[in-house]
C-alpha cells in the first residue's frame, strides 16, 4: 500500500490530521520539502483544499508536524539500538550510529522534513523536546564510551556526539540515498564505521 492509499485510509477512518501527514510524507519524498503546496497535500489525502486549515496554519506547520513525528520515531530507534548494543560501550555507540543510517533509509520523508526542510526548532517547544530526546541518546552513548578516560583527557561528550551526528548526516547525504547515493565503492555503513573509528582513535578514546 502506497503513501496516498495510507492517507486516504486514515481520512476515511476519521483521522484527517494523520491523513495529511501521510500525504505530505509522500510528497516530500517525491518532490522535496519545497516542491508542493498545501492544496496538493489535501488533494493527495483526498480532502478539500480548505480541510488542512482545521489542523494546520499552513504548509510549514504541516511539515513541522511531520518532523515532530519523525523525531519521535528517530528517538525510539536510537534508544532501541543503544539498549541492544550493550554490554560494551563501543558496541552500543556503534549501533546508535548505524541506527541513524537505518532511519534515513526507512523513513526518507521524515528525515527530509527533520533535517532538510529548513524547519526551525526555535520557538517550537514540541519539536525542541523530541529532538533533544533523540540527541540525548547519542550523547549518553558518548558519555559511556568516554567514561574510562581520566577526566583531564576526556573530551566533552556532547562534542563527540555532535561530531558523529554530523558525520552520519554527511554519509547519508552523499552515499546513502538519492544521487550520488550508491556511487561509493563502500557501503554507507562501512564508511560511517571506518570514519567513526578513525575519529575515536584520533581522540584516544579507543586504542589504535
Amino acid at each position: 500500500m502506497n503513501e496516498q492509499s495510507n492517507a486516504r485510509k486514515s481520512y476515511h477512518h476519521g483521522n484527517l490530521k494523520q491523513a495529511l501527514v501521510e500525504a505530505t510524507l509522500a510528497l516530500i519524498t517525491e518532490k522535496g520539502p519545497q516542491g508542493f503546496t498545501l492544496a496538493e497535500a489535501a488533494r493527495q489525502a483526498g480532502v478539500s483544499a480548505a480541510a488542512p486549515y482545521r489542523h494546520f496554519k499552513g504548509r510549514e506547520d504541516l511539515i513541522a508536524e511531520v518532523a515532530r513525528q519523525g523525531y519521535i520515531l528517530f528517538g525510539d530507534l536510537l534508544e532501541h539500538a543503544y539498549n541492544n548494543g550493550q554490554p560494551t560501550a563501543l558496541s552500543a555507540f556503534s549501533k546508535v550510529g548505524r541506527a541513524y543510517l537505518a532511519f534515513a533509509k526507512r523513513h526518507p520523508g521524515h528525515y527530509i522534513a527533520m533535517f532538510e526542510s529548513g524547519i526551525s526548532l526555535t520557538g517550537n517547544s514540541d519539536l525542541t523536546t523530541v529532538s533533544t530526546r533523540a540527541m540525548s541518546v547519542m550523547t549518553l552513548a558518548a558519555e559511556k564510551l568516554l567514561a574510562h578516560l581520566p577526566a583531564s583527557e576526556r573530551p566533552p561528550a556532547i562534542m563527540v556526539s555532535h561530531h558523529i551526528w554530523a558525520m552520519s548526516h554527511g554519509v547519508v547525504e552523499l552515499f546513502a540515498r538519492g544521487a550520488p547515493g550508491g556511487r561509493a565503492p563502500f557501503s554507507a555503513e562501512d564508511l560511517l564505521e571506518s570514519g567513526t573509528g578513525i575519529y575515536l582513535r584520533g581522540l584516544g578514546i579507543i586504542p589504535e
